[in-house]
């Protein structure tokens, strides 16, 4: 996949991703963002375990989102992912949150990440290979 394609990410608003109103909450779209790059890396045979056992951690440090237009409980949405090809210490991902049925773009937004020793807390300037692959 290139980082010009879109991975799709398909979530369905429940009950407890929404408020009393039956908006879905501000963080329910974090969280699914979350989750749709968490399942992107599993395509590439890749979880969170395997950046563990390599001793990297991936702290947000910027994150943005622009609300277009509210989804609602019931609501089939799809949540597509890309990333940025990896340079430097950053690792940008962009994200659009679509109504399924009207296709119309409800959330955009993009999160920054940079990788950490996990023991010496310093920024990487430099992935194991196996981890710059899934990431060019």
């Amino acid at each position: 996949m290139d980082s010009k394609s879109w991975f799709e990410y398909g979530v369905i608003v429940h009950p407890h991703h929404t408020d009393y109103a039956g908006i879905v909450w501000h963080g329910t779209y974090i969280a699914w963002m979350e989750e749709a790059r968490i399942a992107y890396l599993k395509t590439y045979d890749l979880t969170f375990a395997d950046w563990v056992k390599a001793g990297i951690d991936l702290p947000v440090v910027d994150l943005s989102l622009r609300y277009r237009q509210s989804l609602s409980l019931g609501d089939q949405v799809l949540v597509k992912a890309r990333v940025e090809p990896f340079k430097g210490v950053r690792i940008i991902w962009h994200y659009e949150i679509c109504n399924q049925a009207t296709q119309a773009v409800c959330v955009l937004a993009t999160v920054t990440l940079v990788t950490v020793d996990v023991n010496t807390r310093r920024v990487l300037r430099r992935l194991p290979e196996h981890l710059q692959v899934v990431l060019a």
